[in-house]
């Protein structure tokens, strides 16, 4: 990766975390307490909405912290209230955007914990396209269809609400 695909990193990053934060504000204007929706789950043995948020949010979290040469922490995964899934959602975006690295970082091999002992350690590169972007898309989609399941309307319109600024309409014939 060079520093525009970092920056294209960050751009994608950013950006769907907006699309996390818009599902969120329609589910809190459509729902009597979103709240309560948090502890919501599509299956038993699935996390719910707040833990979705929370691990949507470690994705970039981790990389911007691994990048910059800090600890990587998560967040804690209990996610009670709107407002900590909210500052989760401004404190992630607030980290990608302080992203600085050069390419040699992307160089490095990243060590990736995959539960209780278990673990792979990939290229900086394959960490970001096989392990980084599958997982932050994966809980952003179950945060959607969470809120899908208990009534939210919202689409696919809002799920990709980062392609507005570029939609057209034709001109009738």
């Amino acid at each position: 990766m060079t520093k525009l695909e970092i920056a294209e990193l960050q751009r994608v990053f950013i950006s769907r975390l907006d699309t996390l934060d818009h599902i969120l504000d329609v589910a809190e204007m459509s729902l009597p307490d979103l709240g309560a929706a948090l502890q919501e789950r599509i299956a038993p043995d699935m996390f719910p909405l707040g833990t979705q948020i929370a691990f949507a949010c470690n994705q970039p979290r981790g990389f911007s912290q691994w990048s910059m040469g800090h600890r990587v922490d998560s967040l804690a995964a209990e996610v009670d209230s709107v407002e900590l899934a909210r500052n989760y959602i401004a404190g992630t975006r607030a980290l990608v955007a302080a992203v600085s690295i050069d390419d040699s970082k992307l160089d490095e091999v990243k060590r990736v914990g995959l539960g209780p002992g278990l673990y792979c350690e990939l290229p900086a590169r394959q960490y970001v396209s096989d392990f980084l972007l599958p997982n932050f898309y994966f809980h952003i989609s179950i945060a959607y269809a969470i809120l899908r399941k208990i009534g939210v309307p919202i689409g696919k319109t809002d799920y990709m609400n980062f392609l507005a600024p570029h939609v057209k309409r034709e001109a009738a014939p």
